[in-house]
């Protein structure tokens, strides 16, 4: 639009974004700040929770499957990159690492126990498929009405609805096989 007015417009006129527009630019630049924060902040907690800085790198690794699956359903709704679809995506960070540790938190004692990384790993994929798909597929179908809303402020619910149920589908179905992969990996390097 700004291009276009300065092309067009004559020299003596000017413009000015405002209202949600103006927020939209404003924000632009610091959406992807927000998400590595995101990120960092939550590996951090989880550091501060496990006590190592592996467990939580096995967690990590399902949030850029979320990522992945919230870009594609946005691109295949042909909706924007807007403020509301990065919402969805800091959502997605939460979400996706919910699942990873379920399975972590079930194979951390089992490690303990006695059990090699890798039969840890496998029965976490195991034991903890169910409520992983679950607690999932409940907030995916939450979200749902968001998805089909109708009338004023539909864009926006669209928007992030389309984000968080891409997200949430992929971290649900491809992430179930790697994150349980990463945790062998990272606990057989430790």
């Amino acid at each position: 639009m700004e291009a276009v007015a300065h092309e067009a417009l004559p020299e003596s006129y000017s413009f000015q974004w405002s209202g949600q527009a103006l927020e939209e630019k404003k924000s632009g630049s610091s959406s992807t700040l927000v998400f590595v924060l995101g990120v960092v902040f939550v590996f951090l907690m989880l550091a501060a929770q496990y006590g190592s800085c592996g467990l939580p790198l096995a967690v990590i690794t399902a949030v850029p499957f979320a990522v992945f699956g919230a870009i594609l359903a946005t691109w295949m709704r042909g909706l924007d990159n807007d403020v509301y679809f990065q919402i969805g995506l800091v959502t997605l960070i939460g979400l996706a690492a919910k699942n990873a540790i379920l399975n972590v938190e079930f194979a951390v004692p089992r490690r303990r126990e006695g059990l090699s990384v890798r039969d840890a790993a496998i029965d976490a994929a195991q034991f903890r498929l169910r409520p992983i798909i679950m607690t999932s597929l409940a907030f995916t179908f939450g979200i749902i009405p968001m998805l089909i809303a109708t009338g004023p402020g539909s864009n926006s619910r669209h928007s992030v609805a389309t984000g968080i149920i891409g997200g949430m589908l992929m971290a649900s179905s491809i992430a179930l096989f790697f994150v349980p992969m990463f945790f062998y990996l990272i606990q057989s390097w430790e």
